[in-house]
């Protein structure tokens, strides 16, 4: 179990809504920056790399700042918000470029300098103390798309989802999982991604079906990451439903 941070001295605010977004790339966003991208609501806030709440903007991530871009975190934001004037959103971007589900266990080092799931529970728990962690958003595969990682890939996924709800205090957390571009090379991880549902209840999968990539059939561009995001929102939203 995970020592839990100090607490803050005033109570978290119900009405500040934390989503915890992990996985590889194109959770992390690779979509070309455009206009829109420097655009922001002070409704939806991002936890930086130094853990301090700024408004947000793409890029949310920071695993690779070379590559990052537009990912599906602010638009699955906005669709959030829609229709709930009361909320803010805090996203709690935590996703790494290139990262096999593997290194998402506890004490498992990636790229020598990174801990992805050490580090995500760490910075939940220090968004908790002033917000409602209400979902998690998974957008992972690539690195697992082929058929000796496949077959082992829905038993981890299952124990990462126990693991975050276990560390999080949250039983029954939703967790919305994504698709990968139905324009790589193969997929045949996303038949695996798909069973999760049928296996692990207050969980979703969102369909990646007619969305485009940026040109190197592994990244989705910009237009098809922010719709990725609304689809993520839509699904997060039926998941929370059922679970009033």
């Amino acid at each position: 179990m995970f020592p839990q941070y100090l607490q803050a001295q005033a109570p978290a605010d119900s009405n500040f809504h934390l989503y915890l977004l992990i996985g590889q790339s194109n959770m992390a966003g690779r979509g070309p920056l455009d206009a829109a991208s420097k655009q922001n609501d002070p409704r939806i806030l991002m936890l930086d790399s130094l853990h301090h709440w700024v408004q947000a903007t793409d890029p949310v991530h920071f695993d690779k700042p070379a590559f990052v871009g537009v990912g599906p975190a602010i638009s699955f934001a906005q669709t959030m918000l829609n229709g709930n004037p009361a909320i803010r959103i805090g996203l709690i971007p935590c996703a790494w470029g290139g990262s096999p589900v593997n290194v998402w266990e506890p004490s498992a080092i990636y790229l020598k300098v990174a801990h992805p799931y050490d580090d995500a529970i760490r910075r939940t728990q220090i968004a908790m103390q002033q917000g409602v962690l209400k979902g998690i958003l998974w957008h992972q595969g690539e690195s697992d798309n082929d058929s000796t990682h496949a077959k082992v890939y829905l038993e981890k996924l299952t124990a990462l989802i126990q693991r975050l709800r276990a560390d999080l205090q949250q039983p029954y957390l939703p967790f919305v999982a994504g698709e990968i571009g139905h324009f790589n090379k193969t997929t045949l991880i996303n038949p695996v991604i798909n069973q999760l549902p049928q296996r692990v209840s207050g969980t979703a999968v969102v369909s990646a079906k007619d969305l485009t990539d940026k040109g190197d059939k592994l990244h989705f561009d910009t237009p098809s990451a922010r719709e990725l995001g609304k689809r993520y929102a839509a699904a997060m939203q039926l998941l929370q439903q059922t679970k009033k």
